[in-house]
């Protein structure tokens, strides 16, 4: 049986996360100024302009000593917020006044609002559903809308290739956004969902294939790019997993055949999840074609999308529920064992 502490933990860390998910639903993203994932990019970008502008191994060098050095602190901040949180609730507990109670709750409101930056659900729906809303005015308007939404040249694509970009980009933000931070909360609590986020963000401005916008970040965001990598690598098989689980309408097989398709070795999975679910082909023009069996993307394949994507976060919701109750109680029944 799990000790008040381990309780304390458990059901803090839920309620932490039930709050965030409302607080996203309910306001969205807080101001630009106010957004800690905005300053990480601000530390981000000082330091890759530096980066970029040196030879090969200086470049890769920098480039990977201050993506530590910026996980570090960020791991750092939110390990001790967290504990601190943790230590004012099991005083309020053990005894109880009007002082430990209220800055228990202010300990609480602010891991909220940090692992609700963390995560990002509502801004992504609406971004993706902008797109089809810019495409019923204009090819010229869903190209615009779109490019808020991707990196790559939006000029010259067709209205199916704007819609596909609108889908693969909701179904790997899906896991960049929302499942992965979840899960590395589940995990290490607000310090996981944060240096992964981070990591997202770092791989994000640095983590391009050779010339990006003028710059070579072939070397300078090589760290970057194999640290989202390797912390996105399971949150993406479960993205797809889920999409499976809520949909129902494909194999593993083919899951597993169209996600290798991509050069990442993990943004295949939800979108190849995505494209099998709704039966549609997802194309990068020259990169890959994902189902290519299927049928070109309609209207209300977009809503469909959003819909699929709605449940894959109620279902991860309630897996996450469960997975912080069971983690809490296997590391206190380990700890009376090591005892």
């Amino acid at each position: 049986m799990m000790t008040p502490g381990a309780v304390i933990a458990a059901l803090a860390l839920a309620l932490v996360l039930l709050l965030a998910l409302g607080i996203d639903k309910l306001f969205g993203e807080p101001r630009p100024r106010l957004h800690p994932v905005v300053w990480m990019g601000s530390y981000l970008q000082a330091c890759g302009s530096v980066a970029v502008r040196c030879q090969p191994a200086t470049a890769f060098v920098l480039g990977a000593f201050a993506w530590c050095l910026g996980a570090l602190v960020t791991g750092a901040l939110a390990c001790g917020l967290q504990g601190l949180m943790f230590s004012q609730l099991a005083r309020v507990v053990s005894t109880p006044g009007s002082g430990p109670v209220v800055i228990a709750a202010l300990l609480a409101a602010i891991t909220v609002w940090l692992l609700k930056c963390m995560l990002s659900w509502r801004m992504l729906r609406s971004e993706v559903q902008a797109v089809e809303a810019a495409l019923q005015q204009s090819l010229q308007a869903g190209r615009e809308r779109l490019s808020w939404l991707v990196s790559r040249d939006t000029t010259q694509l067709s209205e199916t290739e704007v819609r596909e970009s609108a889908i693969e980009s909701l179904a790997e933000n899906l896991n960049d956004s929302v499942v992965a931070p979840i899960f590395w909360f589940v995990l290490l609590g607000l310090p996981g969902a944060a240096v992964y986020r981070f990591a997202n963000t770092a791989d994000a401005m640095w983590g391009y294939r050779g010339v990006y916008k003028g710059q070579n970040w072939e070397w300078a965001g090589k760290w970057a790019a194999r640290a989202d990598d390797v912390l996105s690598w399971l949150p993406a098989r479960l993205t797809a997993a889920l999409i499976r689980m809520v949909t129902g309408g494909f194999q593993m097989a083919a899951l597993r055949r169209e996600a290798t398709k991509t050069p990442s070795p993990n943004s295949g999975w939800p979108m190849a999840g995505m494209a099998l679910a709704l039966g549609v082909c997802l194309r990068k023009p020259g990169a890959y074609a994902l189902n290519p069996e299927g049928r070109a993307p309609q209207a209300s394949d977009t809503l469909l999308a959003v819909n699929v994507a709605s449940k894959v976060l109620l279902a991860l919701l309630a897996c996450a529920l469960a997975a912080i109750v069971l983690i809490a109680f296997v590391v206190k029944s380990w700890q009376q064992i090591s005892l």
